[in-house]
């Protein structure tokens, strides 16, 4: 049974657009290359220039590593305390009450990201299908400048459990039947084949491939359709009554599956925040190639 749907389309949007109800948010980050050796896999950099040069009008931007996630965590965007979380969507004006809508550029996986986070704190947020590349692409309006932002608010969460896992609750899963643990990376770094910008290459001991790119449309940038996505999910072996744990690089592209997971009724669902960021790294850890 499939969910009321967490997205929405350009077409809609642009209804909604001037709505003193709506709360519009770009999320987009990009992964820059770091010299070969760094410790770290890539550079975070926040989308804030791109803003500057072209949003949908009435949007606010969030700087997801600067002020969305633990700065002081080894592994990038590493999901942060409540507090950090409330203070930091009040100072952008997140209401509940609102109808909240995320986007991002070039990718949907930030404002993904954006929607899972919010979700495991208790709000309901939707996701822009096909994001600003297919809002721009239709020749909608676009504002530039710096964010105006919206009135802040005095944001209080309400946490859900189990949304997110660490390294030691996957470890204790391998193996297990009645769980499945799948990588959205894509295959070839899945089977170990080319090298791994997180550390060892491979994958978790296990786990099953269902990559976040072959759940995008890559012409439009949308979604690809339920049908198609329960048909990759279900050769998988990844079913309704398994606990799924859903991982990545760090923790970002995995929110496209569990977004489409959640999309089509599934419940058992977590994140491996970390994700190979972490796991590659630890060579007290297993990894499996082909």
């Amino acid at each position: 049974m499939s969910q009321p749907s967490l997205l929405i389309t350009t077409e809609q949007l642009a209804a909604m657009l001037g709505d003193p109800g709506l709360r519009l948010y770009d999320c987009t980050t990009y992964n820059e290359p770091v010299p070969p050796g760094s410790d770290v896999p890539y550079r975070a950099v926040p989308g804030d220039k791109t803003f500057e040069a072209g949003h949908i009008p009435g949007a606010d931007f969030l700087d997801l590593q600067g002020e969305f996630s633990d700065t002081s965590a080894q592994h990038l965007f590493m999901m942060p305390g409540v507090a950090q979380l409330e203070a930091a969507f009040g100072r952008h004006g997140l209401d509940a009450s609102r109808t909240i809508v995320l986007y991002s550029i070039g990718t949907m996986m930030w404002s993904t990201r954006f929607w899972w986070m919010l979700r495991s704190l208790g709000v309901d947020a939707r996701v822009l299908d096909g994001g600003f590349d297919k809002w721009k692409a239709e020749g909608r309006p676009v504002e530039t400048g710096a964010a105006k932002g919206y009135p802040a608010t005095s944001f209080k969460a309400a946490p859900r459990a189990g949304f997110f896992v660490d390294k030691d609750t996957v470890m204790a899963r391998i193996g297990n039947p009645a769980t499945a643990i799948v990588n959205a990376l894509g295959p070839q770094f899945h089977r170990g084949l080319e090298p791994s910008r997180y550390g060892r290459p491979g994958r978790i001991p296990g786990s099953v491939n269902v990559p976040a790119a072959s759940l995008v449309d890559g012409a439009g940038k949308t979604l690809t359709t339920l049908a198609d996505a329960e048909a990759k999910f279900a050769s998988q072996g990844v079913t309704r009554d398994k606990d799924v744990i859903c991982y990545c690089g760090g923790g970002i592209s995995a929110t496209i599956d569990l977004l489409l997971l959640t999309q089509l009724g599934y419940d058992k669902l977590t994140l491996y925040d970390a994700s190979m960021g972490e796991w590659a790294r630890d060579p007290a850890l297993p990894i499996e190639t082909d």
